[in-house]
Parts: C-alpha cells; sequence; structure tokens
C-alpha cells in the first residue's frame, strides 16, 4: 500500500473531521467507500496502515486519528485527536468560560463515583459553587444536552457518563489530573469507569463489562484473574456488530 497522501485519505479525513468520532464498522464502511470513489486499492485487514498514513502527515499539525474502545459495547472507535492540547481547554472553541467549568464539575463527579456516573440532579446541585458566571437550571439542562450531542458524555435514564470520544481524547489529562482515583482495566489496560470490580478488599480490580464477558466466556466457576476469588458478578452477554453503522 502506497505510503503517500491521496485523495481516497483525503476524504477519509474531511469525514473524520465532520464526525469526530467513528465505530470500527462505519471506518471500515468509509475506508473502502474512499477508495471505491477514487479507484485506489482496498485491502479490508489493511485499514490501519491506511490510517497510519494519514497520521503521518497529520503529526507536524499535532493531531492525530486514534482508536480505542467503547466501556459500553466493547466496540473499536476511531476518533481525531488534538495532541497539542491534552486538557479540556481544547473544548474552548466551542464553550464559554462557565460552561467548560461545568464540564469540570460533571468530570469531577464522573470519575470520583464507585460506577462512573453522575445523576443530573448532582451536576444541577454543582452549579452553586461554580466560581464563574453561575448557569440557570433551564441553561444547565440545555449545555448538558449539548455536551451528549457533541459526543464529550453520555446520556441515560437522567446517568451521564464519559463518551468514548472524551475518553479517547482526554485520556492522558483524566490519568494527570486524577491520578488517585483513576484505575485501569486489569485486562485490557485502558482507563476504566463503567466496569465491574473485585469485592475482596485486598484487590479491588477494575474490569470494562465488555472484557468481563470475553474475558469468562466459557467459564462455569469464574475467579478473578488477580486474586483468584469468585467473581460475583453477573457475567454480561458478548455484543455482536452491528451490521450496519450509523455514521
Amino acid at each position: 500500500m502506497s505510503r503517500q497522501m491521496g485523495d481516497s485519505h483525503r476524504r477519509f479525513l474531511q469525514t473524520m473531521m465532520a464526525n469526530g468520532i467513528i465505530d470500527e464498522q462505519g471506518a471500515k464502511a468509509l475506508y473502502q467507500h474512499c477508495c471505491e470513489v477514487h479507484s485506489t486499492q482496498c485491502a479490508a485487514d489493511r485499514l490501519d496502515d491506511f490510517i497510519e498514513v494519514i497520521n503521518s502527515k497529520l503529526q507536524p499539525m499535532f493531531m492525530q486519528i486514534r482508536k480505542g474502545m467503547s466501556e459500553v459495547t466493547g466496540y473499536q472507535h476511531y476518533a481525531l485527536v488534538n495532541m497539542a492540547e491534552t486538557d479540556i481547554t481544547r473544548m474552548s472553541s466551542d464553550y464559554a468560560d462557565n460552561e467548560l467549568e461545568l464540564f469540570r464539575k460533571t468530570m469531577d463527579l464522573i470519575v470520583g463515583s464507585e460506577n462512573g456516573t453522575a445523576s443530573s440532579t448532582d451536576i444541577l446541585n454543582s452549579t452553586d459553587s461554580m466560581t464563574t458566571k453561575k448557569l440557570k437550571k433551564s441553561e444547565t439542562e440545555h449545555l448538558l444536552s449539548r455536551f451528549v450531542q457533541d459526543n464529550w458524555l453520555s446520556e441515560k435514564r437522567g446517568e451521564y457518563t464519559l463518551s468514548t470520544r472524551c475518553i479517547i481524547e482526554m485520556e492522558q489529562y483524566i490519568r494527570k489530573m486524577y491520578p488517585d482515583q483513576v484505575k485501569v482495566c486489569y485486562i485490557c489496560h485502558n482507563v476504566a469507569f463503567q466496569c465491574q470490580i473485585c469485592e475482596k478488599p485486598t484487590c479491588g480490580i477494575k474490569i470494562h463489562n465488555p472484557c468481563v464477558a470475553r474475558y469468562f466466556k466459557g467459564r462455569p466457576d469464574p475467579h478473578c484473574p488477580a486474586c483468584e476469588e469468585f467473581w460475583p458478578h453477573e457475567i454480561p452477554e458478548i455484543r455482536r456488530p452491528r451490521s450496519q453503522s450509523r455514521r
């Protein structure tokens, strides 16, 4: 495969710039489409090589297409990451100072929780201690919807979590800012928020739910891979990739 940046690479990058993040199946379909449009060779197992060509050209601009896993589904995703800014300041072009402060407070709540979530009530209450211009309840609710729409947060039944895009883009920032709170998955070694935890006090390892599903598949008597204590949690089913990705 050519190491030169071609029109197929540029089309792929333009779509990534518009979407911010795309799941693996969507990336494979986009890769195939870009190659077909520009009549270039497409090998199903060479997507990462194709992206590496793009990354080699993005490096001087401190940008990178980075791969990471959804904590919820276990599916791999590709996100366009700004490497020059390693914290929330990368969002400053889209959000005001008080909006960024709310995001920081929301991240504090999520990282500090046992289950990697923050309720809408707790987030609304956190606005009382804002040092920048305070947000009204309606403004906070609208802003949370924007965070979800922009793929920085995910929401389910009033509970907010860090989105796959946020974790991929801000992992270095999260590790730096919360060194004593952030744990990594024992299986995949990525930061873990949505996960199961070993109940032995002297162990307490975390494993992403999708990693739990894969690790314990076919094991009728599951034990912790670290301390070998019985694993009392329900073992989730392995999610199958969707036949068609939503982009």
